[in-house]
């Protein structure tokens, strides 16, 4: 006997190390599971973890903050664990986090990911997430776009206030409507698991119908098994093989702050050469169509999109604003076009899972226009029940995974029943849980101050910075809170966040002008001189030594290097920007000798393998990815300045040429 109840256990364990598919499932799972009311109603949706062999990709949703274990990978504020301190970083750069913090400076309670979604649905621009950039101009976005959110639930304030709160779009009601439902997840049971765990599906891979009638889960799960099935062929001429419009398939579409992305994948698993089958990972996920497309819409460091500021405010004026509205119209052209070239497959798919962020987004797929695909009301369409990120064909993929791998939970038995059984013993009440200490006003002050300096600095706003200090009385050597961040502990003042930006002119206000302290040191040992990372900033500070004195400052200990006049600082750059310039001009005059005697480049014949196999022209994101190979992260920040501000210029000959 207890040799069955090992190999039972040990088949449960090797079922928990690989992926498992919803529509290839094995047979000792198939013929085992059962449904499991209990766990359904026990597991919150917000405490679902992903499976064990489902690490690489977690999904780090809220959970009760009575289960959460606080320590150095969690964030006690949002109620989030983490799997490792990059993860637990990334969050607290996220809008989620910093919303909570501007929540708790205002006495308020704290928002779920679930709520800040829906807080943000209305809002162009997606702040769910995004493939993170941890450079300035992204946090610089953040918070315009944090400011945005504000200020719409101030405005919604004061028509609640003025009796006008029944005018919110009915649109919004519904989407609100559609979001407080049933669990995301259905949960089963099966013998071949270890004790107390349990297997859990999304109820958007099913049929209305086919989900609210529990008892024939199972049953409706092993007809949806497929048998394996090679990858169609494409046509001679590269297009879709109509073998791939007849086989089960669903579509993924996302789209918001200018990024686009769909893909029609296959349900079916792929066969391998021995005839085995596997689970949907990245490489073996049949493919059956996929695009992406990006423009620029935006309002860079001011958030949203360039038709709702004209909505809001009227039409601009600016050759940015020009170019936006343009590249609006052209990606509401392209999107509209894809699918109407798509309409077979997306007319043949099983369900269509979309994220349409905002009206305008919405309008692009939903219309109404002439030759319309899509429509609101088609019953398969299915919005992503967790949170995802950036509309790319990554993001895609990873979702794709989610919906169609099973998730395990483990319950703990012994707690479940204790939960169950508090309310019946009014004796012995449920300890109350310990209130998060409140913040005293001189600590939310800090916090304030804080993040007004801070932003200052990003966005090297001298004038306002110098006019902060006077009229709020802060000291130029004011320690940015809460000084254990990771962040204030590299950088703990203006100074040093500055020296650390490279921006000199930032450097040299802040030591002549407001008397910073340059021989303050961070917690690392370091003073500002030494977060320095170019030449031009390491001479700011000694053109500040050379005005200041030597006595102003103990400049040895503080390691500034020796004096500078300012005039010798300001001609040697000059000089660089003057050779800069010169080698700028040789390289455009030897491109344009060469496009006079040999022409434009003419993209390489050699075929690529396009999704289905089909040999395409390389892609000019390839061509893009290829020129920047090899190249450090600055030069290719440089390229791709250069390649945008020529397309800007070249639309904007365009745009006057026709007008």
């Amino acid at each position: 006997m207890p040799v069955a109840m090992d190999k039972d256990k040990k088949q449960g364990d090797d079922l928990l190390k690989r992926p498992l598919y919803v529509y290839d499932l094995p047979p000792e799972v198939l013929t085992t599971l059962t449904f499991a009311t209990s766990t359904s109603e026990v597991a919150a949706p917000e405490a679902i973890p992903s499976s064990k062999a489902d690490e690489s990709l977690p999904l780090s949703s809220p959970s009760s903050s009575e289960n959460l274990s606080v320590g150095s990978q969690a964030c006690s504020l949002c109620s989030l664990t983490f799997d490792n301190v990059l993860d637990q970083r990334g969050h607290q750069k996220s809008d989620l986090h910093h919303y909570n913090l501007k929540q708790k400076l205002r006495g308020r309670p704290p928002v779920t990911e679930t709520e800040f979604e829906k807080l943000v649905g209305d809002l162009d621009e997606s702040l769910s997430g995004s493939d993170s950039s941890e450079s300035d101009d992204d946090d610089d976005k953040k918070e315009s776009t944090l400011t945005a959110l504000l200020k719409k639930q101030a405005t919604l304030a004061e028509r609640n206030s003025n009796g006008d709160a029944g005018n919110d779009d009915d649109e919004s009601t519904t989407r609100r409507q559609r979001g407080s439902g049933k669990p995301p997840l259905l949960w089963f049971s099966s013998p071949v698991l270890p004790a107390n765990t349990f297997f859990g599906i999304y109820r958007a891979i099913f049929q209305p119908e086919e989900a609210n009638k529990e008892t024939e889960l199972v049953e409706v799960i092993r007809k949806k098994q497929l048998e394996p099935i090679a990858a169609p062929k494409p046509n001679a001429d590269g297009g879709i093989a109509p073998a791939a419009y007849k086989g089960p398939h669903i579509f993924l579409c996302m789209i918001g702050g200018g990024h686009f992305a769909a893909m029609v994948v296959s349900l079916a698993p792929r066969q391998t050469k021995h005839g085995a089958t596997s689970g949907p990972l990245n490489r073996e996920a049949t493919v059956l169509a996929h695009k992406t497309f990006h423009r620029y819409t935006t309002r860079r460091k001011q958030g949203g999109s360039q038709s709702a500021n004209d909505n809001a405010k009227g039409n601009a004026h600016s050759a940015g604003s020009s170019i936006r509205r343009y590249n609006e119209q052209a990606l509401v052209d392209e999107v509209r076009q894809l699918l109407q070239d798509w309409k077979g497959l997306l007319d043949t798919s099983e369900l269509l899972f979309i994220r349409a962020t905002g009206s305008t987004n919405r309008r692009t797929l939903f219309g109404p226009y002439e030759g319309q695909v899509l429509r609101a009301n088609d019953p398969r369409i299915r919005g992503f029940p967790f949170s995802t990120k950036r509309a790319t064909q990554n993001e895609l993929m990873r979702s794709f995974i989610e919906l169609t791998r099973l998730k395990v939970r483990e319950v703990d038995p012994v707690q479940e029943k204790a939960q169950t059984e508090a309310p019946a013993k009014p004796s012995t009440p449920k300890p109350a849980k310990p209130a998060a200490p409140k913040l005293t006003e001189e600590e939310e002050t800090a916090l304030l101050h804080t993040s007004q300096l801070q932003a200052f600095v990003r966005r090297s706003k001298l004038p306002a910075l110098l006019s902060y200090l006077k009229n709020n009385d802060v000291a130029a050597d004011f320690l940015f809170q809460p000084v254990d961040s990771q962040q204030n502990y590299h950088a703990p003042t203006c100074l040093h966040l500055s020296a650390s930006q490279n921006s000199g002119p930032l450097v040299l206000g802040l030591l002549t002008k407001a008397a910073a302290d340059p021989t303050i040191k961070n917690r690392e040992g370091k003073t500002a001189f030494e977060l320095a990372g170019d030449r031009s900033t390491r001479d700011a500070f000694r053109v500040a030594r050379d005005e200041l004195g030597e006595d102003k400052w103990d400049w040895e200990s503080a390691k500034v290097a020796p004096p500078m006049k300012r005039a010798e600082a300001e001609k040697r750059d000059e000089r660089e920007r003057n050779e800069e310039e010169k080698k700028e001009a040789e390289r455009r005059k030897a491109e344009e000798a060469r496009l006079k005697t040999e022409g434009p480049k003419i993209p390489s014949k050699t075929p690529r393998k396009g999704a289905l196999g089909s040999s395409l022209p390389k892609t000019a994101q390839e061509k893009r990815e290829e020129e920047a190979r090899g190249l450090t992260p600055e030069q290719r920040m440089r390229l791709d300045r250069e390649r945008r501000a020529r397309a800007a210029e070249e639309r904007l000959r365009r745009m006057q040429a026709g007008g």
